[in-house]
């Protein structure tokens, strides 16, 4: 018999811990339901609020696996979030946007979101992102697991076991899950134009639609953080009509 003081956990509720903890922040009623209720047909565990503060209730309580996080919302505004969360958090972030320009998207995606969807949107393709990005960011992890030597360049070092970054001073540097993996990619192939096609596929995951642009804004990012000069890159060079080439020689420890 177990004592007075211990607990077992029934598998169901053993299995409704290891699901993938979304957090919609959403300050539409009719959407957040709407969107709660296909998450949780979908597998998802999930929490919806209406606003930052609210948000930050729930992220001191738990962790989450995602962030779903519309832009127009009360109070603290959706970039101004993303911003905030990125600046501590590496959680995946995808951005929601009622407006379809592209200046909006690279606006998301420079304030640190790892993907976006814009309104009105089919609810089975957020879905679809959200899996595509929990994906990545376990696949990746499993790989690196078999792939998981460190690799050094100029003083920098990528390790790809935990998907930390650490400049030449040994400090940890945030990176977002998108960032981490477009910077890994050109660690692995030094030297070897890859073209934004390329990019896009181990960016998305090979999802629809997305803008060759955000590949652009993802990579002036790792210059923002790695460069010594990101006005003037010399890690990261551009190649007319190819692509990204990177530079620094790769040492594998």
């Amino acid at each position: 018999m177990m004592g007075s003081g211990s607990t077992m956990q029934s598998p169901a509720s053993m299995v409704a811990e290891a699901k993938p903890h979304v957090l919609l922040v959403e300050d539409d009623a009719e959407i957040s339901r709407m969107l709660m209720g296909v998450l949780s047909e979908s597998g998802f565990g999930a929490s919806a609020v209406g606003s930052a503060i609210a948000m930050d209730a729930v992220l001191a309580r738990r962790p989450v696996d995602l962030v779903v996080l519309d832009v127009m919302l009360p109070g603290e505004d959706g970039f101004s979030i993303c911003r905030r969360l990125r600046a501590s958090s590496d959680v995946p972030i995808i951005m929601v946007t009622a407006r379809g320009e592209d200046i909006d998207r690279i606006i998301g995606l420079e304030t640190g979101a790892d993907d976006y969807v814009c309104k009105p949107f089919n609810s089975r393709e957020l879905v679809a992102r959200i899996r595509a990005l929990l994906r990545r960011a376990g696949s990746s992890r499993q790989g690196d697991r078999h792939r998981a030597r460190l690799l050094r360049f100029a003083g920098w070092q990528i390790d790809p076991a935990t998907r930390q970054l650490h400049d030449p001073e040994g400090v940890r540097v945030a990176m977002t899950s998108v960032e981490f993996d477009l910077l890994a990619a050109f660690c692995r192939n030094p030297g070897r134009v890859l073209s934004r096609e390329l990019l896009i596929e181990l960016t998305h995951s090979g999802l629809a639609s997305p803008v060759q642009r955000s590949i652009d804004v993802h990579v002036s990012r790792i210059r923002q953080k790695i460069e010594p000069d990101p006005d003037d890159p010399s890690f990261i060079k551009t190649v007319r009509l190819g692509g990204y080439v990177f530079t620094p020689p790769v040492e594998e420890a």
